[in-house]
């Protein structure tokens, strides 16, 4: 009888062991959400792949139309937020006008011959801003995307941004 007991006792333990190890290990591990949008809807043949839902701090990114300036608007906590053009891209103008820029000091961070990150900063200030210009080519159109410039990114977040494009591959 005593040996039942102690076998029972022992599978009890067991079986209590073996459920705590795999519910922490369900914890420790959260399911990762990715965010993204497809703005074909929008006459834009692209999608844009924000990232994991809880990085952003946001369900659902806002896509807004703004006709008075003429751009597509995809934003998702105060991380994410760009701006698409549709209009021929021009890299070297946007290096000329960075260059030319009074008030600012404009420093690259990277280029490509498609895209640019830069630092700017105002001369009696030590905040620095870093912004982001890519030019992306699909089926014959040309479109920019930026960065906000009313929101404050660092470099990852700039990177992070410019990278979120994902054009539609010929099948």
């Amino acid at each position: 009888m005593r040996a039942t007991i102690l076998f029972s006792f022992a599978m009890l333990l067991a079986a209590c062991n073996g459920g705590g190890a795999a519910e922490a290990t369900s914890e420790q591990t959260p399911t990762v959400t990715s965010l993204a949008v497809d703005l074909t809807g929008h006459d834009i043949p692209f999608s844009i792949e924000l990232g994991d839902a809880a990085t952003l701090g946001v369900d659902s990114p806002t896509v807004r139309w703004n006709e008075e300036f003429g751009h597509l608007s995809v934003q998702a906590g105060e991380r994410f937020s760009i701006l698409i053009t549709e209009e021929p891209g021009d890299i070297a103008r946007m290096k000329a006008d960075l260059n030319r820029d009074q008030l600012r000091t404009n420093s690259i961070v990277e280029e490509h011959p498609d895209r640019i990150i830069w630092r700017s900063a105002f001369p009696d200030e030590d905040i620095v801003f870093v912004h982001f210009y890519r030019v992306v080519e699909v089926d014959g159109r040309s479109f920019v995307v930026q960065d906000d410039d009313r929101g404050r990114f660092n470099e990852a977040d700039a990177t992070h941004m410019m990278n979120s494009v994902r054009t539609k591959q010929p099948v």
